[in-house]
């Protein structure tokens, strides 16, 4: 079924990288739910739910069920994190994936290997959206490719890219929400062609939503939530 538009009046938050921080994500809906008061809303989640922080296990179980029980109002796209540990499963060569912090989500789900992950969370990871675009603003991971249409954008940029991204001060034809490189500000960078949300909570900085109306492009509102 194909997801219904928003109406003009809904709210949109879009989360940053969460990285294991569960605590953190449980304030977050409890702050987004204050802020609406009752208003239509839709999260947007730019990934990197897994790794490093100590509960990725528990993020994932919050988010899934979330999702699954009300689809039209939950975007989960896919961060560079969860690209990493599908690489894992399917090749059996778990190595890169350890090394940028895939003990930690082993350690959260009490298990010594990517096989004994839960097969509904590996669903659920598998089938993690790349983009989202909602005629204001291109919500993904890592950034876009400049001078490439956002609809021909290819994977590993989609997830990995860095520069010339960052560097790029083009009219990219929507506002890009993105995180993947952490603000260790822990303050969102709010530019004119984009915004990043990433605000390093799992290196002890803070949780950000940024807050949207549907048809006004730039950010109404910041929440930022802590993990201690």
């Amino acid at each position: 079924m194909a997801r219904q538009p928003a109406s003009p009046d809904t709210l949109t938050f879009a989360i940053g990288d969460v990285h294991g921080c569960s605590v953190a994500l449980r304030r977050m809906f409890a702050a987004c739910e204050d802020y609406a008061r009752g208003r239509p809303s839709r999260f947007v989640f730019i990934g990197d739910y897994i790794d490093r922080g100590p509960d990725s296990a528990g993020v994932i179980a919050m988010v899934r069920a979330r999702a699954e029980a009300d689809p039209d109002s939950f975007v989960c796209l896919m961060g560079n994190h969860e690209d990493l540990l599908l690489e894992a499963l399917e090749t059996g060569d778990d190595t890169n994936w350890l090394h940028n912090g895939g003990d930690a989500t082993l350690d959260s789900y009490g298990i010594a290997s990517t096989q004994g992950l839960p097969q509904a969370d590996r669903a659920f990871i598998k089938d993690l959206r790349l983009s989202h675009d909602d005629g204001q603003r291109f919500y993904v991971h890592a950034g876009i490719m400049p001078g490439v249409a956002l609809d021909t954008q290819d994977r590993d940029t989609l997830m990995w890219i860095r520069e010339p991204f960052l560097s790029s001060r083009a009219d990219h034809g929507r506002l890009i929400v993105h995180g993947h490189t952490p603000q260790l500000s822990g303050q969102p960078e709010v530019l004119p062609n984009r915004i990043n949300i990433d605000t390093a909570c799992v290196y002890g900085g803070v949780l950000t939503a940024a807050i949207f109306y549907t048809q006004v492009r730039e950010p109404i509102d910041f929440i930022v939530v802590s993990q201690d």
